[in-house]
């Protein structure tokens, strides 16, 4: 059996990359890092998670969490910095 720990270190994300991912996409951890997986063997996919994690950072904005929004933004320049396929644009 997989823990979860397992399947983090399969995905090519971060802890909190699936988190951002987790919450964004309303599902568990778990489920985030298996899409997490798919997405990021991707260019399109990429973008679609690096978008994810920009809609996280504006959320955590309007709701006036400037420390969710802080930790997110670390959390996007590490993924453009890891994932440089990340850089492209949304078809």
């Amino acid at each position: 059996m997989l823990t979860f720990e397992d399947c983090l270190a399969l995905c090519e994300l971060t802890e909190e990359e699936v988190e951002a991912i987790s919450g964004h996409e309303h599902v568990p951890e778990i489920v985030a890092a298996e899409y997490g997986n798919y997405l990021v063997h991707t260019a399109s996919g990429q973008v679609r998670i690096r978008q994810i994690i920009v809609d996280d950072i504006a959320r955590a904005r309007s709701q006036g969490d400037l420390g969710q929004m802080s930790l997110l933004i670390g959390v996007l320049r590490h993924f453009i910095e890891t994932h440089p396929k990340s850089r492209g644009y949304a078809t």
